[in-house]
């Protein structure tokens, strides 16, 4: 009843904090058929059980089914409705309008960004894993996989010759000691130093490595 205060007896809140995780309108029906006569509404008990962990999060948890699992969706609703179905993928319907024109069949060839000569390899998801490196694509062909903390690098310094022959698979560190800002300008030396460059690199790799060993082995 409004305005007039209500005191529970120890039975009626014995019941109240046992039955505290129940659907309020659930809560409050049950109540009232367990105690008859109290006039207490929903909205009341609910602010009384505010101080009761309920034990419920309000969104669905491991294992939990929703409630209209397995029950087709009713004419004229939800994914049925007409101004849905209008925005629906048809089935049988290909790509349209500009898509049409901005798509490229799988095995096309294009250059990327930083000068790699990419392959489009399938149509799926994500989009980036759409194309990759035809330099990558061949020597994994012939020698695997690119083992974790490698990569492959150019011997003769272009990019665009993709034959396995090639590509030498290097440690990532190693990458930035032959170019970048603090390399030895691996790609554009002349032909004849590219090896002495490589091995000098390599050597200061190894060094490198090695003190980062004993600095983590001294602590």
């Amino acid at each position: 009843m409004r305005g007039r205060r209500i005191t529970y007896s120890d039975a009626q809140m014995a019941w109240l904090e046992a039955n505290r995780s129940m659907v309020i309108g659930d809560y409050h029906r049950a109540f009232c058929e367990a105690f008859p006569g109290t006039g207490v509404t929903a909205a009341r008990l609910h602010a009384l059980r505010k101080g009761w962990k309920t034990g419920r999060t309000g969104r669905f948890e491991k294992g939990m089914a929703p409630a209209n699992k397995g029950k087709p969706c009713p004419p004229g609703k939800g994914g049925c409705h007409l101004n849905s179905r209008k925005t629906q993928f048809k089935k049988g319907h290909g790509r349209t309008g500009r898509a049409v024109t901005l798509y490229k069949p799988i095995g096309t060839e294009r250059r990327s960004k930083d000068g790699y000569l990419e392959r489009k390899i399938h149509d799926g998801m994500p989009l980036q894993s759409r194309w990759r490196a035809v330099h990558l694509i061949e020597w994994e062909e012939i020698n695997g996989p690119i083992p974790k903390g490698h990569a492959l690098k150019s011997l003769d310094g272009n990019k665009l010759n993709t034959d396995p022959s090639n590509w030498e698979l290097v440690p990532r560190g190693l990458l930035p000691r032959l170019n970048g800002i603090h390399g030895r300008n691996y790609d554009g030396a002349p032909a004849e130093v590219k090896p002495t460059i490589m091995a000098v690199a390599r050597l200061a790799h190894r060094l490198a490595e090695k003190r980062q060993r004993r600095s983590r082995n001294a602590e």
